[in-house]
């Protein structure tokens, strides 16, 4: 794809002013609700390696658990990865398999798809998650960036599931430029993208495309909010950039909390978000 340099450079950052608003961030937003500690799905992946990183630089890694799911088909690789952030960020962990959780429900349908089987295992992870959350007094932090949000990349009150996400306005892009800023290690930043739910899964393959092309088309498409015709004529194909807004529009309900219908002054979520005098 050929496109204007000058438009699409906007994805790049200032990471040391990226970091400082995260980590403050996810300091105030724990503060406001009486909370000083967090817990992390770590999946080895580059997301949520980097929310661990900011989770950990803003409160402490003594006060940050990382939580490592896996399931009977997940690569050895992810769990060294999940390591290698454990010890370069210092902060607590858990191993706890979900092969035993999730093999009963698969085995109710022999003709399952991986589809749902892959929003199986996210869920029971989330499940985990929760659980450890009550246990140790954190709360759950969000690992899902601004990319797989618009594109619906994921299991609703799975793997989208937390009390707060500090990393869900960062593009794929702009998650990779952070982690480089922060220390995530090399070798979980230049791996293929994948949810590792079945052998040789990756994101891209999944998607049909990759996160650079698509990155660049929502910098358009979101923030400079072009029309479809005119992501064409800036260079994009047109059945590429109608695929993406139809996963966007389809999406939607993931990326909301359920409507509540109003009959009162003061509904929660429209008009009522924080009791008056709150303290912070």
């Amino acid at each position: 794809m050929v496109l204007d340099k000058m438009k699409t450079s906007n994805l790049n950052i200032n990471t040391d002013l990226a970091r400082k608003i995260l980590t403050g961030f996810i300091r105030s937003e724990l503060n406001r609700v009486g909370f000083s500690k967090a817990v992390i799905g770590l999946s080895g992946g580059i997301d949520s390696a980097l929310s661990l990183a900011l989770t950990a630089e803003a409160i402490g890694s003594e006060n940050v658990l990382a939580v490592r799911m896996p399931y009977k088909a997940s690569s050895q690789d992810s769990l060294d990865h999940a390591q290698l952030c454990i010890e370069k960020f210092g902060v607590q962990s858990l191993t706890i398999p979900i092969t035993e959780m999730v093999d009963p429900l698969i085995a109710l349908d022999p003709e399952m798809s991986k589809t749902r089987k892959g929003n199986i295992m996210a869920r029971c992870r989330m499940i985990v998650l929760y659980d450890q959350s009550e246990a140790f007094g954190g709360l759950v932090i969000g690992t899902s960036n601004k990319t797989e949000i618009l594109l619906g990349y994921s299991t609703i009150f799975g793997d989208s599931a937390s009390a707060l996400n500090p990393i869900g306005d960062l593009y794929k892009t702009q998650v990779r430029q952070l982690s480089r800023a922060l220390g995530v290690p090399n070798q979980i930043i230049d791996k293929p993208p994948s949810a590792d739910l079945w052998a040789n899964q990756t994101d891209e393959n999944e998607l049909g495309f990759t996160y650079a092309d698509v990155d660049k088309l929502f910098y358009l498409l979101i923030d400079q909010r072009y029309r479809v015709q005119e992501c064409v004529e800036a260079g994009f194909d047109e059945a590429f950039v109608k695929a993406v807004v139809k996963r966007v529009r389809q999406n939607q309900f993931k990326r909301m909390m359920p409507p509540i219908a109003k009959v009162s002054n003061r509904t929660i979520g429209y008009d009522f978000l924080y009791l008056r005098d709150w303290g912070t």
